[in-house]
């Protein structure tokens, strides 16, 4: 069904090996236990501390899903043989309870992202109006509204469930018939399924090492990278020309990431190859087209986060590319489905008991699938729950968030439960696609468009609260369907995942806003001048100030060209899907073109590097770049996403690295 997006992430298959057709599955109530949710609102509250760090310094949070697994393994193994040896019996350590953990934790501190504590909720605070000015127009001192423990953890309850609800019936469509990729969510299952692969299958052992040499090697790595980073803008390895491209004045250049080269060795080849192309087209052609207009199009001298310039053309552009694909495979996911519903009798719903013959590795292979898809069917989500639980949760929702903020009425939040579900999906197959979650850019969609509905009076402090209701669903439906690939491949029920995600939830939704007030009572936070200056806080504030003049505010042509790229988007899905396969796998995909558009065109080149190391290792040996080339990749993104765990202590002791080495053309 739909489009399948088959890649290198099937090579995770042997890390199940044999043994597992024979490993006792423990109930989905079994795979949830006491010392695992002790572990996970431990690490919880350890991530959102250091999530809050990132937030309000650069803006930029990494994916911790590794370094979740990771952690939760060595607590819960600590535990259990420190029981033995004072002679204590403890239940067996499985690859679904360390699943069941990691999701957890994910949950948690993913609710220090979105619940916009470093930005759209900061934005209403007295600090960034008077960072402002009082005299810039429509910034009024009416709409403020300064952080509170009771309505912040009262909002993040309201809000943030919804999306756990909004896509579950999919998760079927999204991991198996999709096939998305999620490469942090397949790296993290290869991660815990290596730890707890028993002896006595050859090839799982030798992928083991494989995965922990180059998590070994991703990881002293991406220490390098620190000591040399040091503290200027141009320090680091992150102004690397790369390619030749620097006519393109070096916005092309190779980060030296391992996170983003191993993306590119998991996602498919069309994949990557559909995001550099949209890196040329926008870095390469686009932007620098429309910075020649500048004084013509829109004014001269504006920053380089000022919606009314080329900013501007980059956050709708990408949103329209997005909302193309996004919408056009909703739908047809849609139409499909009404389809069978009608074809029912007809439909074969089951493998086929003759098959055509096979090798042994093939037919090892094909069990190994039917296992994963009979185990993540088995344990289903009920429909009507999930749809009840959605409708139930927006009441409650829509009744309570006019009370936080009176100037959101309860009809545009039910308005925005009505749309968010089209929004989490979108959100949700790009992340799968390209290991990229867009939550913010989601966000102020809502932002700027309620924001232009409510107008002068409340506009500003509405669009920011509904960006914090549509980044909420967006972003936990994104995180909950990477953590079905997780479970999906580890073997876990989709229902202790679904309630783990619940337990995290109402963890985060609680564990964040202390862990925020922290540091909101213990520095400047804001302060231009300090360490902790929440730089997303200003740039949302006067992005709702400009949502209140509406569209109109926009540069010039802006509107014009997110029409023609959303109908670009359009017909190239429409393309891909009439022509014949031996064209459409040739044709790029809209929603993996989109991202660095916004994002930037600098992982655009690594994710290329690792899809050339993959081709180039499938045609010298292509076996074993089946066997091994999951691993390598798993290796490299681990490697790099557990050292941020000990980059971000060492950055909230204030410890800079000491050297700085700078890249820069001979010419």
């Amino acid at each position: 069904m739909g489009t399948e997006v088959t890649s290198a992430a099937e090579i995770s298959k042997p890390l199940l090996s044999a043994e597992n057709a024979e490993e006792k599955i423990p109930p989905w109530k079994e795979q949830i236990t006491v010392r695992g949710l002790l572990v996970s609102a431990l690490l919880g509250s350890l991530f959102c501390i250091i999530t809050h760090k990132l937030n309000l310094t650069v803006g930029v949070i990494p994916s911790l899903n590794v370094a979740a697994g990771l952690l939760g393994f060595f607590f819960v193994k600590s535990w259990t043989e420190l029981a033995s040896r004072i002679g204590l019996w403890s239940k067996p350590f499985t690859r679904q309870e360390n699943t069941v953990i990691q999701t957890c934790v994910v949950a948690c501190y993913g609710l220090a992202f979105s619940g916009g504590f470093g930005s759209y909720m900061l934005s209403m605070d007295q600090r960034t109006y008077e960072l402002i000015g009082a005299d810039y127009p429509g910034n009024r001192a009416e709409d403020v509204k300064n952080p509170s423990l009771g309505w912040m953890i009262g909002f993040m309850f309201v809000v943030s469930f919804l999306g756990l609800f909004s896509l579950v019936t999919l998760r079927k469509v999204m991991v198996i018939d999709y096939k998305l990729t999620y490469p942090s969510g397949t790296a993290t299952a290869l991660l815990i399924n290596s730890f707890h692969t028993s002896t006595g299958a050859e090839l799982a052992e030798k992928q083991v090492r494989c995965l922990g040499k180059y998590l070994s090697i991703s990881f002293f790595w991406s220490c390098f990278k620190w000591f040399f980073s040091g503290v200027g803008d141009s320090c680091g390895f992150d102004n690397f020309p790369s390619l030749g491209l620097v006519a393109f004045k070096n916005t092309f250049y190779f980060d030296f990431s391992p996170t983003y080269v191993g993306c590119g060795l998991i996602c498919p080849h069309i994949v990557n190859c559909s995001v550099l192309l949209g890196a040329i087209v926008s870095w390469g052609f686009l932007w620098p087209f429309i910075s020649t207009k500048a004084g013509n199009w829109y004014p001269d001298n504006l920053g380089s986060s000022d919606f009314k310039g080329l900013y501007g053309y980059k956050v709708f552009i990408a949103i329209s590319l997005i909302l193309g694909d996004g919408l056009y495979n909703l739908i047809k996911i849609v139409i499909i489905t009404v389809k069978e519903i009608v074809n029912a009798r007809s439909k074969q719903t089951s493998l086929p008991l003759v098959v055509s013959p096979q090798d042994d590795a093939s037919s090892h292979l094909l069990t190994e699938e039917k296992l994963r898809e009979e185990t993540f069917i088995k344990d289903s989500i009920p429909s009507w729950f999930a749809a009840s639980g959605y409708i139930g949760l927006a009441a409650i929702s829509t009744a309570v968030i006019p009370n936080i903020f009176p100037q959101m009425r309860w009809y545009l939040v039910l308005a925005c439960y009505i749309v968010a579900p089209a929004l989490a999906f979108c959100n949700s197959y790009g992340t799968g696609l390209t290991d990229w979650s867009l939550a913010s850019t989601y966000g102020k969609i809502g932002l700027f468009i309620f924001a232009s509905l409510i107008g002068s009076k409340g506009g500003v402090i509405a669009g920011l609260a509904a960006c914090g209701v549509m980044m909420s669903i967006v972003s936990t439906a994104a995180d909950l369907m990477q953590d079905f690939k997780t479970g999906y491949l580890t073997l876990s029920s989709p229902k202790s995942m679904f309630v783990s995600q619940l337990i995290g939830t109402a963890l985060g939704c609680v564990i964040a806003p202390l862990t925020f007030w922290l540091y909101w009572t213990a520095f400047d936070i804001g302060s231009p001048d300090g360490v902790y200056k929440a730089p997303y806080a200003v740039i949302y504030r006067e992005m709702a100030i400009l949502g209140v003049e509406g569209f109109s505010a926009l540069p010039e042509h802006c509107l014009e060209l997110c029409c023609g790229f959303f109908v670009a988007a359009l017909a190239i899905n429409l393309l891909r899907d009439v022509t014949p396969t031996t064209v459409s796998k040739y044709i790029p995909i809209p929603m993996a073109m989109a991202v660095p558009f916004y994002i930037g065109a600098y992982f655009a080149i690594d994710m290329f590097v690792g899809t050339v190391i993959l081709f180039v290792w499938e045609q010298l040996n292509k076996k074993e770049a089946d066997d091994y080339a999951g691993a390598v990749a798993s290796g490299l993104i681990c490697g790099d996403g557990i050292w941020t765990v000990p980059s971000a202590i060492l950055s909230i002791f204030r410890i800079d690295p000491p050297i700085c080495m700078n890249f820069v053309p001979s010419s």
